[in-house]
């Protein structure tokens, strides 16, 4: 949906005659210990913008839309989500192999350059690295825990963010727990407690617990803060230095954010697992846990630079309290045990003007409606976009496989040296490749041929993606069971001396699954963080990225039930069944929400609303009217 090249007569995405601009260089408060925190309600990308027309904006003759220019701050903020990443995604890859397989036999009986003492498998070319011995179900169970864990606190986190801390703070203490959780297990990892099961398994535990504190309270708070450093503002046309007159879209700039900062979290992903996944099998697992860590200490220091240049919303009081009681006064006389009838008692399209304050005499508003009109809309909006991540634990239940059965079906083909769980870094490597290529060829060439390819196409088609991935990975089980020595008991077929008794089957096969995946994820995640920012008020950005997060936590939960299939001999089932589902999910949603296409533009566009405008408007209204009227 972002593009950037380097022409102005081509299809760029970016206001190049600008080039690169800081937070100040336009007229931006600059950030100080007294107005840090204030963020301009509008901000002028040039004297002469105008507000778009509609025949501007739609028809045979709108304008070519067009990206802000993207301030350098965000690309710091970026830097602190890739070392999150490394240190996330670097630790998470190694849980599969800790939990699964026990520690290689000491020698001479385990596989060559085996290590006992730190769980290193060797460079034997069938020799997998392990240490607490529980089994792949174990593994898939503390895996699929940890993804419900970290995607079930942001909404405590984004909630103490929006109402309380703000985000910069959360961020902060959330790396602490991070930091703490992450020295506890390389604590898990070093020799004199790895070769104790049940100490080491104790300490794992107590790790991901307190790790997953941490990155709880990072994730939605970090997607906000990055998009939070460039202006707020409306659709604007603007006339460039060649005579051509475009609109500046904000949701093309936010787009390409978050498709930059999506890049910086897969080179993060991609060189921590990679790295990790060596340093397991060569050296041991005290060394994968430990670098992690030391790549993660850097982040308080960017942090630290950036706590004055960075803009951020203060935090709102009682924001979240007052969204919740707007949406239950709309509801009042609505609800009915009748499905049908409660949804038609909720798109009729006044559900939301009743709880505007300009629909209600001042002396019949509840004390605590203090807002505005535009607050309700900006509600409303957020409503809608937590509505549309209702289908995303579906599409989770697919991604999440890369992280456990797939990096154990990979441990059952011939490896060839590579270790098991490096392969799935096919999936950011793509990543890498994917992204920019969406940026500046598709984006811009569907919009040269007049397509629109909105929000709700690109989600569907990320679903119907990520089901074709779960069908590719259904028929290499299935050829993994037809070649395994061990048949349907593939995941339990072993040497004599420890290492694997591998399917002839090459690793490599699993490629199409990870790039299919890593392609859906352009098109669902990319989006849906998009979505999540764009839609939510401004006082309520962490926590709408929170509820989108915990779509993930939903996923898991599911995941949890669906556990028994994640063995011999029901792979196949496992990844049919997932198929199934994020196919008819994925319909399904388009099905619901086409309607929404037509909406965009307008629930962009929407003016910002107040919490607490209504205060004034109140006073006005008690000076005009006397004391009977306030």
């Amino acid at each position: 949906m972002a593009a950037q090249t380097t022409g102005l007569d081509s299809n760029s995405l970016a206001v190049n005659d600008v080039g690169l601009v800081d937070t100040i260089s336009q007229g931006a408060p600059v950030p100080t210990e007294n107005n840090k925190g204030i963020i301009p309600e509008s901000y002028d990308l040039g004297v002469g913008d105008e507000d778009p027309t509609t025949d501007e904006l739609h028809g045979p003759n709108a304008l070519r839309r067009v990206s802000a220019p993207i301030p350098w701050v965000v690309y710091t903020v970026a830097f602190v989500e890739l070392c999150e990443r490394f240190s996330y995604y670097g630790t998470q890859v190694l849980y599969s192999n800790f939990v699964n397989h026990a520690l290689p036999l000491p020698a001479p009986n385990g596989p060559p350059g085996s290590n006992h003492a730190t769980g290193a498998g060797g460079p034997s070319s069938q020799g997998v690295s392990g240490a607490l011995g529980k089994g792949v179900e174990t593994a898939s169970a503390i895996n699929t825990f940890n993804t419900f864990w970290c995607y079930c606190l942001p909404l405590v986190s984004a909630y103490i963010a929006d109402e309380y801390w703000g985000r910069y703070k959360t961020i902060s203490w959330s790396i602490a727990a991070a930091i703490l959780g992450h020295i506890i297990l390389v604590i898990s990892a070093i020799p004199p407690v790895i070769t104790n099961t049940d100490a080491s398994f104790a300490v794992f535990i107590l790790g991901v617990i307190i790790m997953g504190l941490g990155t709880g309270g990072f994730k939605p708070n970090i997607s906000a803060l990055v998009v939070e450093q460039i202006p707020v503002v409306n659709l604007r046309v603007r006339t460039l230095e060649t005579g051509e007159r475009v609109v500046i879209d904000p949701t093309i700039t936010q787009s390409r954010i978050y498709h930059y900062f999506y890049l910086f979290i897969n080179v993060g992903a991609l060189t921590g697992q990679i790295g990790m996944a060596y340093a397991e099998k060569y050296i041991g697992f005290w060394l994968a846990f430990l670098l992690p860590t030391l790549m993660f200490l850097t982040t308080p220091f960017v942090m630290w630079w950036g706590r004055k240049r960075y803009r951020q919303s203060d935090p709102a009081g009682s924001v979240t309290y007052k969204a919740v009681k707007t949406f239950w006064f709309c509801m009042r006389g609505r609800w009915h045990y009748n499905p049908y009838i409660l949804w038609k008692r909720t798109h009729d399209g006044t559900l939301w003007d009743t709880a505007k304050p300009s629909n209600i005499e001042p002396r019949l508003r509840p004390k605590w409606m203090t807002f505005d009109d535009a607050w309700v809309d900006e509600v409303r909006r957020g409503f809608a976009a937590c509505a549309v991540f209702c289908y995303f634990p579906v599409y989770w239940l697919a991604y999440n496989q890369l992280t456990n059965n797939l990096t154990a079906q990979a441990g059952t083909m011939t490896l060839k040296g590579v270790p098991n769980d490096v392969v799935n870094n096919i999936d950011p490597l793509a990543l890498l490749i994917f992204v920019p290529l969406c940026d500046t060829l598709l984006y811009p060439g569907l919009r040269r041929m007049g397509i629109q390819f909105t929000a709700i196409k690109k989600i569907t088609l990320g679903f119907w993606l990520a089901s074709l991935s779960m069908i590719w990975a259904a028929i290499i089980q299935y050829y993994i069971y037809m070649t395994s020595p061990c048949g349907y008991r593939a995941n339990n077929c072993y040497n004599d001396d420890g290492s694997v008794n591998p399917s002839p089957l090459i690793v490599w096969a699993q490629t199409g699954s990870y790039v299919l995946v890593a392609i859906s994820e352009i098109f669902a995640v990319i989006t849906s963080m998009e979505y999540a920012y764009s839609k939510a008020p401004r006082n309520m950005r962490s926590l709408i990225q929170a509820i989108n997060m915990f779509t993930n936590a939903i996923s898991a939960a599911i995941a949890e039930a669906l556990i028994t299939l994640s063995r011999d001999p029901l792979l196949i089932w496992n990844y049919a069944v997932f198929a199934i589902l994020t196919f008819v999910g994925g319909t399904l949603f388009i099905l619901q929400f086409w309607g929404l296409d037509k909406e965009e533009d307008e629930l962009n566009n929407l003016p910002e609303g107040h919490v607490e405008a209504s205060q004034t408007q109140a006073e006005v209204e008690h000076v005009e009217n006397g004391p009977g009227r306030g």
